[in-house]
């Protein structure tokens, strides 16, 4: 199922029912996984892991080199999860030494011209879209939507079941569960359609709204708010996610909206 337009280096792992169209061209070290497809004019690089089920469309790049310029040739990988979609002229670079890999999850949908650079770690069920771009080492939850041509800064992380209106720019951390849009980046509520649909309870839905009121909506400094969240709320693996992304921030969680200074880390 490989057509004769294309180039395999000898040493690439292709496994069985692997469709590979014209004119693409796969590297050596390269692992490819059952029925996967890979489009025209796709490049597979040195390094990349691809799963099962994935399918890649025309004029995307995987695993190519790192646009970093402490990069040394190390052998590095770019790994996709099973099931995944990457659409066309998409770029993910493998990883450096600070991580040694970047990393897709499973079920992910990467929309056209999207941009994952080197030491990237992406969850599950993850959908980027047209033009979303991460700089490099930032970390991704499961669940996590970006719309069109949002912007991710170096070493920031998102949380899971995150929504990230289209156009923003992301230079602080973005905490699990919520919305976050404007510019400066601003929390703009929970989530509560994307976690509706994964099976959240009405419950659930609304510990989590009272969490970020704290938070972001009731004008506490985040210390306060940090204080107020573990006495006052009964201990949850729901507030416990909250508490330890808020307090593992290294570039400091995005304010509440209007809230000024008082959102900071």
């Amino acid at each position: 199922m490989i057509q004769p337009l294309a180039y395999i280096h000898p040493e690439a792992k292709i496994a069985n029912n692997v469709v590979i169209e014209p004119f693409a061209t796969i590297y050596k070290n390269v692992e490819i996984g059952e029925g996967t497809w890979i489009g025209p004019n796709v490049t597979i690089m040195e390094g990349a892991r691809i799963g099962k089920g994935c399918r890649i469309f025309p004029g995307a790049v995987i695993s190519g080199i790192p646009q970093d310029l402490k990069f040394d040739g190390e052998e590095t990988t770019a790994e996709i999860g099973d099931n995944t979609t990457i659409r066309e002229c998409v770029t993910i670079n493998r990883g450096t030494k600070d991580r040694w890999k970047t990393s897709v999850g499973k079920n992910c949908l990467i929309q056209a011209y999207s941009h994952i650079a080197h030491d990237c770690i992406v969850g599950d069920n993850c959908i980027f879209s047209n033009s979303s771009t991460l700089a490099g080492h930032i970390t991704v939850g499961d669940y996590v939507v970006l719309a069109g041509m949002v912007a991710v800064h170096q070493f920031c992380s998102i949380g899971s079941h995150s929504f990230i209106a289209g156009g923003t720019l992301v230079r602080k951390d973005v905490p699990p569960f919520v919305k976050a849009a404007r510019e400066p980046i601003a929390y703009v509520g929970i989530n509560s359609v994307g976690l509706r649909r994964r099976g959240y309870s009405s419950e659930m839905i609304n510990e989590i709204q009272d969490i970020y009121r704290t938070l972001f909506v009731k004008h506490n400094n985040l210390t306060k708010a940090l204080g107020i969240i573990e006495t006052e709320f009964t201990p949850t693996e729901i507030r416990d996610e909250i508490l330890d992304f808020v307090r593992n921030s290294n570039r400091g969680v995005m304010k509440g909206f209007g809230q000024g200074k008082l959102g900071a880390m």
